[in-house]
């Protein structure tokens, strides 16, 4: 029993953890449309020389490297809780939609 409850647990935290990186991906996001420049030209778009006066330029870089990163956690988590719920097992599958409804909600 003790080691069902902590299963269920870990579950649940992989399910709330999930959407606090789905939300951070889209924070991100966020920021990353605000940082680009307004001309989309390939100049633009380069990352800063050194003489620039606009450090915003190039950002968006960073923010894209940032995306990727939460998309490969995401990706990830997303896998561990499925695997978890193809176990066909009912308090599992409950602690997965638990912790989901729960991320969400936070």
């Amino acid at each position: 029993p003790a080691g069902m409850v902590l299963s269920v647990l870990v579950i649940l935290l992989l399910s709330v953890l999930y959407e606090a990186v789905k939300m951070g991906k889209a924070v991100l996001l966020r920021r990353a449309l605000l940082a680009l420049p307004r001309s989309l030209s390939q100049e633009a778009l380069t990352e800063p020389q050194q003489g620039d006066s606009d450090p915003a330029q190039g950002r968006w870089f960073w923010f894209h490297v940032g995306q990727t990163l939460f998309h490969v956690v995401q990706v990830v988590l997303g896998y561990m809780v499925m695997l978890a719920v193809m176990s066909y097992n009912a308090w599992i599958f409950l602690g997965a939609i638990v912790g989901s409804t729960l991320g969400y909600f936070l």
